[in-house]
């Protein structure tokens, strides 16, 4: 399809453009528009209520003396939008938030105006009682708001249009927390709605609700305001990469490549399955010519399943079968017609269930398009392993489907923000990207969280409630490893009440009579082995022992561990009688927990008072909190590694283990300790899994910590100071023989380029302009400069 951006989108075989346009400017919203009450109105539609499922369409005719040089307009809804400008989508959203923090887009869309008469439109939708677990809503609404006086003709108000949309129903099968998928019914579909030609005489005048505010301008809120923080989200095309099967007609690769399309005859059935080579988060676009009567179904999913619903090994599909979330179109005839969710999917496997009637269809393309946050691959891990180019390839591409408006803890099931997966996510992101917003955001939205009882919610934004009270410990680490990559003492200033908040909770939790934790209310997780099984009668999936009745070495170990960091921080932010208190509380901790918890005869902590078990995990926490002392802590570590009776960590808690590895100075070791992510490359994931096999979801960001490691731990690139103002280069190269990483910096590119003879090495570390360091390998230490240091053999 040939695009213009004077060309009215007359189309009407379009329910969308084919793509967010790359023209579009981001702006700046005015100090007006970000201080004071908005003179435009929120608005919705008549029918109904505005808490229901419904998608609804709205339109604004206006017109201009001569196109302009700019033109910004303030955009937000409830649930979510998506903004046309003369046919051409220039805006999704919002930015997701919650009611006290509602985002809104600030856009220039003077590139799409022209002389004349011009269009705003815009599909605003809600999920009801389906919304996804990430969702949070008021009801119905949208708004846009001038950024100018000059811009204000187009303001939200009675003036707009809308229809309610009744081609469009929820798709339950095998329905997810993301939210329902579609039934679009083309024969009540309203084609060509968001073209200026499109007679919109029977749409009747919008709802209006209130007028707009930010934050401090109301006696009451509704949808507090607030400017949004990130980019908008990618989208690029991408092709599925082959077909793996399909019946009731032959399927040829050109069909893939777009170079032909294929028709099914009236009365027949075809299913076809393709395989799009590796995950993805993408919009997938089906366009179809004639087929009236027809139903065309796409499901989606990360693997096929056996008879008992066992995955295997992701590549292969003989005797498996696609079972996933779907959605199903029905044409009602018209040529070239265009179906693209109104959310993107998340599928590796993708399956095409034609079934015809009286009419024959034509299938004429079937693609997508890929979207997630904007990250770009600034940073980069080569050595002479081959297998961790492989690790480095789909340890980034978990990490960059598990990021959208917020971070994911996985696309396919939930798309939820947890702490416990935010805080290695971000270190990835630092690390591979550098682009630190998504990052910032998280922190701030885990801070709005917090409740009056003092803990954040362990996700966020989230529609429902949940609490994992070690999360908000990690959050405390997250803000600790914000400040050391980052120079933003505004942000950490403002953490600084809610840390406060959390460590009050917790201290409020120690029994007096042990000194260690006692009973703990919510749902204390920490990791999944299989040794902490699910329970739906009480909150014990992954919950240590001692993590609901009281006596858990581990979270009060990892109390002590967070400790630490905010000890840190308080000192340097003002809080010195605040740091004198918890240096008290945590030393305390760890002095309680080797009294009562480390057992002699097997050399290692106990998991709680009351001796039920072993794990890696409290021995993990002992030696990152300090509670074991330094010198016993490398052979706890050796034994906590080598004795497979213990509770063994997996792929989250590896990130921690892999802590006290660095801790204990064994670090050389890592590139050893990666076989459980080479397993789970020989069994054909493309995305690191949530857990050892069997594993519901087969793409979870907390699994990609090899990203953060290859550069952190084996190139060795970790601040020296807080903001990253100073660097520190401690390679770990194990048995690797050449080494190179670069990590993207505040000012530059930090690069190294090491060779490893018999654990001799050599080579260049680049700094970038105005920071010095030091490098440090085998107890020997060599200040480093900005610009080209070389490193002599040692």
């Amino acid at each position: 399809m040939k695009k213009n951006k004077f060309i009215l989108f007359i189309l009407i075989c379009l329910i969308c453009s084919v793509t967010l346009n790359a023209q579009v400017k981001e702006a700046v919203p005015s100090p007006e528009t970000i201080h004071n009450n908005w003179k435009a109105k929120w608005i919705t539609h008549n029918d109904g209520s505005m808490y229901d499922y419904g998608v609804h369409h709205f339109r604004k005719t206006f017109g201009l003396v001569s196109q302009p040089q700019s033109f910004v307009i303030n955009v937000s809804g409830d649930q979510r939008y998506q903004l046309f400008v003369n046919g051409e989508l220039v805006c999704i959203g919002p930015s997701r938030g919650n009611l006290e923090h509602w985002y809104y887009e600030t856009i220039d869309i003077a590139p799409f105006l022209t002389a004349g008469t011009n269009l705003l439109a815009a599909s605003v939708w809600h999920c009801g009682e389906w919304s996804p677990g990430a969702q949070i809503s008021l009801h119905t609404g949208f708004i846009v708001q001038g950024n100018s006086p000059a811009e204000e003709i187009v303001n939200t108000n009675s003036s707009w249009k809308v229809y309610t949309d009744l081609s469009y129903s929820p798709n339950l099968q095998q329905r997810q927390d993301v939210g329902p998928g579609e039934n679009i019914d083309g024969s009540l579909y309203p084609w060509g709605w968001n073209s200026l030609s499109f007679n919109d005489k029977d749409w009747q005048p919008a709802k209006e609700i209130r007028n707009g505010q930010p934050y401090g301008n109301g006696t009451e809120y509704t949808w507090t305001l607030i400017p949004r923080d990130i980019p908008f989200m990618e989208e690029s095309e991408i092709k599925l990469s082959s077909i793996r099967r399909s019946s009731g007609a032959e399927i040829t690769e050109a069909f893939l490549k777009g170079e032909r399309n294929f028709t099914v005859p009236a009365n027949s059935k075809v299913t076809i399955l393709f395989d799009q080579g590796h995950l993805t988060t993408a919009y997938p676009e089906l366009f179809v010519s004639g087929g009236k009567g027809s139903s065309i179904k796409l499901s989606y999913a990360e693997a096929l399943v056996d008879k008992n619903n066992t995955k295997g090994n992701r590549n292969e599909i003989e005797g498996k079968e696609l079972i996933g979330n779907c959605d199903i179109f029905y044409p009602e005839g018209g040529n070239d017609r265009m179906y693209r969710p109104l959310w993107y999917r998340t599928y590796r496997y993708l399956e095409m269930e034609i079934i015809t009637e009286n009419e024959p269809v034509t299938i004429n393309s079937l693609s997508g398009k890929f979207t997630g946050y904007p990250f770009k691959e600034n940073g980069s891990f080569t050595s002479d392993d081959s297998s961790l180019d492989q690790i480095w390839e789909v340890g980034w591409r978990t990490a960059r489907l598990c990021a959208n408006e917020t971070y994911y803890d996985c696309p396919y099931y939930e798309q939820l923000q947890y702490i416990g997966d935010t805080r290695i996510q971000a270190l990835i992101s630092l690390y591979v990207s550098g682009d630190d917003r998504l990052a910032r955001k998280a922190l701030k939205i885990f801070d709005w969280s917090r409740t009056p009882e003092g803990i954040t919610r362990s996700r966020y934004p989230a529609r429902y409630d949940q609490f994992i009270p070690p999360f908000s410990l990690y959050w405390i680490n997250m803000v600790h490893d914000y400040w050391m990559h980052r120079s933003d003492d505004e942000l950490i200033q403002s953490m600084i009440p809610g840390i406060k908040t959390v460590l009050s909770w917790y201290s409020d939790k120690i029994d007096p009579a042990t000194g260690i934790l006692g009973k703990m209310p919510h749902w204390n997780f920490s990791d999944w082995p299989d040794q902490w099984p699910w329970n739906s009668e009480k909150p014990l999936g992954g919950v240590p022992p001692g993590g609901i009745d009281g006596g858990s070495a581990l979270i009060s170990l990892q109390m002590a561990y967070a400790l630490g960091d905010a000890i840190e921080l308080f000192k340097v932010f003002g809080e010195k009688d605040e740091a004198a208190k918890y240096e008290k509380i945590r030393d305390s901790l760890r002095k309680s927990v080797w009294k009562h918890c480390y057992d002699e005869n097997k050399g290692l902590l106990v998991d709680d008072l009351n001796k039920t078990s072993f794990s890696q995990h409290t021995n993990i926490m002992g030696i990152l909190s300090d509670a074991i002392p330094a010198k016993k802590q490398k052979e706890i570590f050796e034994r906590l590694v080598s004795d497979k009776s213990l509770i063994q960590a997996t792929f989250y808690y590896r990130f921690y283990l892999h802590r006290a590895l660095k801790k204990v100075g064994l670090a050389d070791r890592y590139i050893e300790m990666l076989d459980p992510w080479k397993e789970m490359l020989n069994i054909g994931l493309s995305t690191f899994a949530e857990k050892p096999e069997p594993t519901r979801s087969d793409c979870h960001a907390w699994s990609a910590s090899p990203n953060y490691d290859l550069l952190a731990t084996v190139c060795g690139i970790e601040p020296a100071s807080p903001g990253f103002k100073t660097i520190r280069i401690a390679p770990h190269p194990g048995n690797l023989k050449i080494v190179k990483g670069v990590v993207p910096h505040p000012n530059g590119n930090i690069e190294v380029d090491f060779k490893n003879d018999s654990h001799k090495l050599s080579g260049s570390v680049i700094l970038p302009q105005g920071t010095s360091g030091y490098f440090e390998f085998n107890g020997k230490k060599l200040s480093l400069k900005e610009g080209k240091n070389i490193i002599p053999e040692r």
